[in-house]
């Protein structure tokens, strides 16, 4: 038996393409957590952290959080803690004793190194072994005398190729010799295995005849000149303290489990989703699924009954609330908090969760305002972090979603982290304004890239500050052509990239989509797909309204 405990954990998330923001409030939050006795809740990522947010956490000297690529429920997450397994060379007889005491109905048969070998199911082992059929066929035994030995909990007389497995015949020998000897006339003696008392003259002919295997009940002596006789007729002798009719029992119970098993394991990964386990248990013939960890040795057993386990896996949403934003396979697992800043989107849970939405500059300022509920002041570097977070989404206090809490706790975490908010800000968006450090114009667009629903089409807005028009204007056709592929890609109504100017607080928006959207912009156009838009700062409040609104006339005039 190997145990696989299911740890449950609780991550605490935000959207995809992660800004400063997204990063700053999950770490901060799953630390605040921990503080709180919440052991399990863990940070985490749904995507690369941008330059932006890389200098911060250098300057902080704090990790990255865990990068989840999805949170899709796994096989490990709904399987048992503990496996229960059955050596190859083990008896049928040991194996039902397995099924008994765990309550179980598949077992896994294994090698000394615990890789798969087979599956006994409980329901075709009883078929096989309980179901009366006919009288030959009950008499078939496949197994060898190391296998009886071991079953009957015997003692050798004799023993020769003990390991030889064939196909026998058992006979119970309780009944006159002369009814004896005419029962197993035309039987092949080489095939027979004999169960008899104290009956000398019985074990005898048996002996005699040159039977495979006797075996005498009772723990009752055996005649020296009957073992004897075995020995030069090649009979094994075992004696049991088992009455007959036990003996016959284990008998036919004493085929090594390995001889019951074929073909090919029915297996699946530890790592696989729990939707391809399903696919496989719903629509395949096997009742069950052996479980391999990443080295191929059994882990667990899946079933059915495995379906219904909830994942161990739970989320904390921060800094969004739809689940187009959030790390892939969310609408699988369990929602259990969100914290946000964002406009709802289309969120619902089966059960009530914890939901904190209000209307701050930053999902940092949020997370702040839930320390100080708490009672507990953030160590120095979760400060830092708290205030990188809102300088970052309030572009320095400047956008208009800062509202007075923003800047009401830039001054209280300046004060624990022991930094300046104005200089800690230039510091923040000088490490991440420059273009040309993206590897790529995809990586640039793809950076800060947020999708949006608008009834049956949608549009995804990028977004990128910088101090000064020039590099972008210079990269600007380049940004066309990827945001064109980016729209068909993700069949969007329309993509953009919206330039924000931290100096001059003004911003660029360069977008593609269908013609008349960009007729219904309403933003004065500098050219072909690039509109001015004067004092716009925030995507959230400013620009993402704006286009639900130009999508809503758009899909009007249609």
């Amino acid at each position: 038996m190997a145990a696989n405990v299911k740890k449950n954990r609780t991550y605490v998330i935000g959207h995809k393409n992660p800004d400063s923001d997204s990063i700053c409030s999950a770490i901060a939050y799953a630390r605040l957590c921990q503080r709180q006795g919440r052991n399990d809740v863990i940070a985490a990522r749904a995507g690369n952290v941008n330059r932006q947010t890389e200098y911060v956490l250098r300057q902080l000297a704090l990790p990255a959080p865990l990068l989840l690529a999805d949170v899709y429920p796994r096989v490990r997450d709904v399987i048992g803690e503990a496996v229960v397994t059955v050596a190859a060379d083990a008896p049928l007889a040991h194996a039902l004793e397995l099924f008994h005491a765990h309550g179980i109905r598949l077992l896994p048969v294994v090698d000394e190194d615990r890789y798969p070998l087979g599956l006994l199911v409980l329901k075709r082992v009883s078929e096989r072994f309980l179901i009366p059929a006919e009288e030959r066929e009950i008499r078939k035994v496949l197994t060898s005398p190391q296998a009886l030995l071991t079953c009957l909990r015997a003692t050798a007389e004799h023993l020769v190729t003990a390991e030889k497995i064939a196909e026998l015949d058992l006979y119970v020998g309780a009944m006159a010799e002369a009814t004896f000897a005419a029962k197993l006339a035309g039987a092949d003696p080489r095939r027979v295995v004999l169960i008899t008392g104290d009956r000398p003259e019985i074990q005898r002919q048996g002996v005699a005849m040159g039977v495979r295997v006797l075996i005498v009940t009772g723990q009752l002596p055996v005649a020296p000149e009957i073992v004897e006789s075995a020995r030069r007729n090649g009979v094994c002798v075992l004696v049991t303290a088992f009455d007959s009719a036990t003996s016959a029992w284990l008998t036919r119970l004493s085929t090594p489990v390995h001889c019951l098993v074929g073909g090919e394991t029915p297996t699946i990964g530890i790592d696989d989703r729990v939707d391809d386990l399903r696919v496989r248990l719903l629509h395949g013939r096997e009742p069950g699924l052996v479980v391999l960890d990443g080295d191929g040795r059994v882990t667990g057993v899946a079933t059915k009954t495995s379906l219904l386990s909830p994942s161990s896996v739970k989320l904390i949403l921060v800094d969004h609330n739809e689940h187009s934003q959030a790390v892939a396979g969310a609408d699988k697992v369990e929602i259990v908090e969100v914290i946000d800043h964002h406009r709802l989107g289309n969120f619902h849970t089966d059960q009530p969760i914890r939901f904190i939405n209000q209307p701050l500059g930053s999902t940092c300022t949020l997370v702040a305002t839930l320390y100080q509920q708490a009672g507990i002041d953030p160590e120095a570097d979760m400060a830092g972090l708290l205030l990188a977070g809102l300088l970052s989404d309030t572009v320095i206090l400047k956008s208009p979603t800062t509202t007075l809490v923003d800047r009401q706790m830039a001054v209280w975490l300046g004060d624990l982290a022991g930094l300046d908010s104005s200089v800690f800000g230039a510091q923040i968006f000088a490490a991440g304004s420059s273009l040309g450090a993206y590897p790529t114009p995809r990586d640039l667009l793809l950076a800060d890239f947020k999708e949006f629903g608008a009834g049956d089409e949608g549009f995804g807005i990028g977004q990128v500050e910088v101090v000064s028009f020039a590099e972008f204007r210079q990269m600007s056709e380049q940004l066309r052509r990827e945001l064109e592929l980016l729209r068909k890609e993700r069949r969007l109504g329309l993509t953009g990239l919206l330039v924000t100017d931290i100096v001059q607080g003004d911003s660029l928006l360069l977008a593609v989509g269908r013609r008349e959207l960009s007729t219904l912009m309403g933003y004065p156009r500098v050219e072909e797909g690039l509109f001015e838009l004067k004092g716009v700062l925030s995507r959230k409040k400013q620009l993402v309204p704006h286009l639900l609104k130009v999508f809503k006339t758009a899909a009007g005039l249609l």
